[in-house]
């Protein structure tokens, strides 16, 4: 029976190929849109057994192509563009689909591990699995939530097989090229470095600091690790949080990421002040268009994992970065 993984050619879901690859697992059906080629390349180094387009996917399962084919499906698959308002689209694409491939593995009693978004979360302080504290800003947190949702009334009425859905944090690793502006801020501060050898972040706004707006960053590894314990661990079920739960400031992602890269020159480690006081760290004002639908600080409360039973420690930026850089210096 084949794991199917949706967004294959995407950023985790090929970091899930890869893994599974690594697992010994070959029997996977990749499902994405490779309308955007490029993104083939983050499969080259993988083993699949079939590619499948995305649309052309709902329709085989809609059409009973699949019964009894399948073990779990891994639905990485989604539009995660938050600057993109079109609802229709994303109501269809986020929403509808990752409820059509619920349907199926529940009336195959197969697991159905999903990603969700901290974005479900908005300008909200507390970063905790309850829905007392979501309250998405636009159409993509919507579209995740709204599914949550959904698990939440079905999970109350009884499942029949395992349902994981992973709040991702700010996420970061190889093979997220592709995703241009929604590319990680490490991605981001390394092209910046390498092309003009200095890095550049937001100065100060809504009482925060040069820099200092501080994100939970959690490296790719991780996210998968996390993945492939629940699809270990089929009895567990519900949503989760999945950040490394410790908030570390945009400053820090800066100089993680010009330091492995002097690493690679050669050259000896900078401070934060040093970095500044040389002009390789710049600050810009914070864009007006940004004010008021920013979120300045984010870090997840991973209790609800903790609980699942994971308890794998996770990579610092500092950790996780410096292996990025060694990744993308490689490439």
């Amino acid at each position: 029976m084949s794991i199917v993984v949706t967004g294959a050619a995407g950023f985790i879901g090929s970091n899930l190929v890869k893994a599974l690859n690594e697992r010994g697992v070959t029997d996977i059906i990749a499902v994405d849109n490779l309308t955007r080629g490029d993104k083939f390349k983050n499969l080259v180094d993988c083993e699949i057994a079939h590619y499948v387009d995305k649309r052309d996917f709902l329709a085989l399962v809609a059409d009973g192509a699949y019964d009894g084919e399948i073990s779990a499906i891994l639905h990485q698959g989604a539009c995660s563009d938050t600057m993109n308002h079109d609802g229709k689209y994303m109501m269809e694409n986020n929403y509808q689909y990752t409820l059509a491939l619920f349907n199926f593995c529940q009336d195959e009693e197969i697991p159905f591990l999903y990603a969700s978004s901290a974005a479900t979360y908005g300008k909200g302080s507390v970063f905790r699995e309850e829905r007392e504290h979501e309250g998405p800003l636009n159409v993509y947190g919507y579209s995740k939530f709204l599914f949550d949702q959904v698990l939440r009334q079905r999970m109350a009425e009884g499942l029949t097989a395992q349902v994981a859905g992973f709040r991702y944090f700010n996420v970061y690793g190889p093979r997220e090229q592709h995703k241009d502006r929604m590319a990680s801020v490490a991605f981001h501060n390394f092209n910046q470095y390498r092309e003009t050898g200095k890095v550049k972040l937001f100065g100060a706004n809504d009482g925060w600091g040069d820099g200092e707006q501080s994100r939970d960053f959690v490296s790719v590894e991780d996210v998968v690790k996390v993945n492939l314990y629940f699809l270990d661990h089929p009895e567990k079920s519900g949503i989760f949080n999945l950040g490394s739960g410790r908030a570390q400031p945009f400053n820090d992602v800066a100089v993680a990421t010009v330091n492995a890269c002097r690493r690679h020159e050669g050259k000896p480690a900078l401070s934060l002040s040093e970095l500044v006081e040389q002009g390789i760290l710049e600050y810009i004002a914070f864009p007006d268009a940004l004010k008021g639908k920013y979120q300045s600080f984010t870090q997840a409360d991973i209790g609800k994992l903790r609980a699942a039973g994971y308890d794998a420690d996770f990579l610092t930026v500092e950790q996780g970065v410096d292996r990025y850089v060694d990744w993308l210096l490689a490439q």
